[in-house]
C-alpha cells in the first residue's frame, strides 16, 4: 500500500510536470508573436478583378457563381511584384505577414494537386503561382510566415455550402461526400505545410461546421507533425492560440493573453475602387498603440488590385506607419500591456523586464502626471523616444509623477515618453486627495486646477453642487477671494454647461481622456488638454450622435464613423474634428449629444460570421 501511494504520488508529479513543461513550450512558441505587435494582412484574389467583395457576392447573391468565377480572365498578376511587396511591408514596421491562399471562393492561389480544385496556375489569366514568390520573398526579409486559409469552399463539388440560399447536399445523407472534402482540404494543408513551412495559419469560416465535422483535433495534429510549434488562430473551433477580435478595436483588454486585431485601411477586406472610407496614417497609428497598449497585435490588411499593385491610398498609410514605426521601435516591439488609466489617463506599454514605461501622448500639451507608482523614487530616468535631443524631466511629490513636456518636439502623430525605474515597475490604486472647490479655485497653476477639475468629474464628485456655479455661468456666485486664479475663474464660468450638475464619466476604454455625463446621461463633456494631434475618438457608442460642439464657445464641429457595419451589433469608432483654431489654450470641453441616454458596448469583439 505504501508503494502504492509513492508510485501514486510520482506519477501526479510526473503529470504535473508535463503539463508545466506544456504550458512552457506554448509561451515560448508564442514570443514572437507577443513581441512582433504589428502583421500585415493581404486579401488578394479574383475579387479584385471587378473590385466586389470576396466570396460573400456570390454567396449573398448579388451576383451569381458563374459570373464571379469569369474573374478569373481578368486575374492577370501581370505587374506582381512580390519582392516589392516585401520590402513594403517590412518597412511598414512588420514582423509577420498573413496572405489569403484561398478565400471561401475555393481559388487556390498555389499549385495545389487536390482534387478538383480551381487554381490561378491552371485557371487564372495570371497561369502563376503567386503564393511561392511570395513566401520566399518575405523569408528572405526575415519575416515570419502567415497563411490565411478558408476552411469553406463555396465552389467545390465535396463541400455541402454552396450559398446563402442552396445547399449542394446534406451531410447526414453523403457522409462520404463530406469526408472527401475533408481529405481535399487536408491534402491541402499538407501541401502548404510542407512548401512553405508556416510558423503562423490563419484559419476562417469555421462557423459553418462543428470542430468534429472539420476534424479539427487531426488537422491541428496534422499541422504539427511538420511544425510543432505552429501557431493557429481561434478560429479552428476552440483549437487555436490566440484570439483574432475583427473590426471592432477591443474597449477593453481582451481575456486571452494572446491576441491580434484584424482590421481594414477602408470598410474593404479586397480591393474595392469605391470604397474610399481611408482612415488616415495617424488613426491606424493609433489604432495600433491601443492594441500595443493593451497587449495585444495588429493585423492591418491591404487589398491589392488584379494586376498585383497596391493602391495608392494604402502605400501611403504603409509609409506613414513606416515613419512612426522606425522612430518609436524600443516603445513597440517586445513590449507588454501598460499601467490601469487610474495611474495614467492615457495609453502606455511596458517593457518585457517591466522596468522602462512608456507613455504614448495624443496632444501637445505642456505635462503628464502619473499617480500611484509604488516605486516611484526609482526613476532613473526620462526620455523622448526617438528623439535623443529632446529636453524632458520628471520630478516626484506627494504620490504624482509630475513630466514635464514644455521643451519637447511633439511627433506629428503619436509622441513617446520613456521612464526607466531601477527595479520593475509596481503600481497600486492611487489614494486621492480631496479637492475642494478653494484649493482649485486658488491653484496658482492654471493646468494643473482645470486637471482637477476633470478628474473629480470623471471620478463623480462634483465639487460645484450647490457651490452656486449657475447653469450658463451667468450671475455665478462661487466663493472667490483674493488668493482665486483668475482664470481658473473664468474657464468655470465659460464652460460651466460641462460643470453644472454633471456626473461620472466614461468606463476606461471609450476616451482618451477624462469625461464627465448630464444628468440626464445624453450628453457626454470630453476634456480635451492641449492641441490633438488628430481627431478625437470615442469607442463603444451604442447611440447615434445627433450633433457635436464646442462648449462655450457654441461652434458645431464634424464627425465620421468609421467601421461600422450595418449589419453588426459592434458600433464604429466616432472620430470628432476638433478644429485648431476654437480650442482653448487651457482645457477644450467637447459636448457630444447623443440620440438617447448614453448606450456603451463592453461585450467581448470576436471573429465576424455574417456578412450580408
Amino acid at each position: 500500500m505504501k508503494f502504492r501511494k509513492i508510485s501514486l504520488f510520482v506519477l501526479l508529479a510526473s503529470a504535473c510536470l508535463n503539463v508545466s513543461a506544456q504550458n512552457n513550450v506554448s509561451t515560448q512558441k508564442m514570443d514572437w508573436f507577443e513581441d512582433a505587435k504589428l502583421g500585415i494582412f493581404i486579401h488578394w484574389g479574383i475579387y479584385s478583378v471587378d473590385g466586389i467583395s470576396e466570396s460573400w457576392s456570390f454567396f449573398n447573391n448579388y451576383i451569381n457563381h458563374d459570373n464571379y468565377i469569369k474573374q478569373l480572365n481578368g486575374f492577370t498578376a501581370k505587374d506582381y511584384k512580390p519582392k516589392e511587396w516585401a520590402k513594403l511591408i517590412k518597412e511598414a514596421g512588420a514582423k509577420y505577414t498573413v496572405i489569403t491562399t484561398k478565400h471561401h471562393d475555393g481559388i487556390s492561389m498555389w499549385n495545389t494537386k487536390a482534387d478538383k480544385a480551381i487554381t490561378t496556375l491552371q485557371d487564372a489569366a495570371a497561369k502563376q503561382d503567386v503564393i511561392t514568390p511570395f513566401v520566399k520573398a518575405i523569408q528572405e526579409e526575415g519575416l515570419h510566415t502567415g497563411l490565411y486559409y478558408s476552411l469553406p469552399d463555396w465552389s467545390h463539388p465535396y463541400y455541402d455550402v454552396f450559398t446563402r440560399n442552396r445547399k449542394r447536399y446534406e451531410l447526414k445523407a453523403e457522409p462520404t461526400r463530406w469526408d472527401n472534402y475533408v481529405k481535399y482540404y487536408q491534402k491541402q494543408l499538407t501541401e502548404l505545410s510542407e512548401q512553405y513551412k508556416p510558423e503562423l495559419l490563419w484559419f476562417d469560416g469555421d462557423w459553418e461546421h462543428s470542430a468534429e465535422g472539420w476534424k479539427a483535433k487531426e488537422t491541428l495534429n496534422l499541422l504539427r507533425k511538420y511544425n510543432p510549434n505552429i501557431i493557429i488562430n481561434s478560429r479552428l473551433n476552440h483549437h487555436g492560440d490566440y484570439d483574432t477580435p475583427e473590426q471592432g478595436i477591443p474597449v477593453t483588454r481582451p481575456d486571452a493573453k494572446f491576441w491580434e486585431l484584424c482590421y481594414t485601411m477602408n470598410d474593404s477586406w479586397g480591393y474595392q475602387p469605391f470604397d474610399k472610407k481611408y482612415k488616415s496614417p495617424n488613426m491606424i497609428i493609433r489604432t495600433l498603440v491601443d492594441c500595443i497598449s493593451m497587449g495585444g497585435n495588429l493585423l492591418l490588411d491591404i487589398g491589392p488590385k488584379a494586376d498585383g499593385t497596391i493602391p495608392e491610398e494604402q502605400l501611403n498609410i504603409l509609409k506613414q506607419l513606416g515613419r512612426w514605426t522606425h522612430k518609436h521601435a524600443a516603445a513597440i516591439y517586445g513590449t507588454r500591456a501598460g499601467i490601469p488609466f487610474v495611474n495614467y489617463g492615457g495609453k502606455s506599454a511596458l517593457s518585457k523586464d517591466g522596468k522602462t514605461l512608456y507613455l504614448y501622448v495624443y496632444e501637445q500639451k505642456p505635462e503628464l502626471q502619473l499617480k500611484g507608482l509604488v516605486n516611484n523614487t526609482t526613476i532613473k530616468g526620462v526620455s523622448v523616444v526617438g528623439d535623443a535631443s529632446a529636453k524632458v524631466s520628471v520630478k516626484s511629490e506627494n504620490g504624482t509623477v509630475q513630466v514635464d513636456l514644455t521643451k519637447v518636439n511633439f511627433d506629428q502623430d503619436v509622441t513617446v515618453i520613456a521612464l526607466n525605474f531601477a527595479e520593475a515597475l509596481r503600481w497600486a490604486v492611487p489614494q486621492e486627495t480631496e479637492v475642494t472647490l478653494k484649493s482649485v479655485l486658488d491653484n496658482k497653476l492654471t493646468d494643473r486646477a482645470l486637471g482637477q477639475i476633470a478628474s473629480t468629474l470623471h471620478a463623480g464628485k462634483n465639487i460645484f453642487d450647490n457651490s452656486g456655479l449657475t447653469v450658463d455661468g451667468l450671475d455665478t456666485k462661487l466663493p472667490s477671494s483674493n488668493a482665486t486664479n483668475p482664470t481658473v475663474l473664468k474657464w468655470i464660468k465659460d464652460h460651466a454647461e460641462a460643470l453644472y450638475e454633471t456626473g461620472k464619466g466614461l468606463p476606461e476604454g471609450h476616451y482618451e481622456g477624462l469625461s464627465a455625463l448630464s444628468k440626464d446621461r445624453q450628453t457626454l463633456y470630453l476634456f480635451v488638454e492641449g492641441k490633438p494631434t488628430g481627431p478625437i475618438a470615442l469607442k463603444g457608442v451604442k447611440n447615434g450622435v445627433a450633433r457635436i460642439r464646442v462648449v462655450g464657445d457654441g461652434s458645431m464641429i464634424n464627425h465620421e464613423v468609421f467601421n461600422k457595419l450595418y449589419w453588426s451589433s459592434i458600433p464604429g469608432i466616432i472620430y470628432i474634428q476638433a478644429p485648431a483654431e476654437r480650442l482653448d489654450k487651457n482645457m477644450t470641453v467637447i459636448a457630444v449629444l447623443l440620440d438617447a441616454p448614453i448606450q456603451l458596448y463592453r461585450e467581448k469583439v470576436g471573429a465576424i460570421e455574417n456578412n450580408l
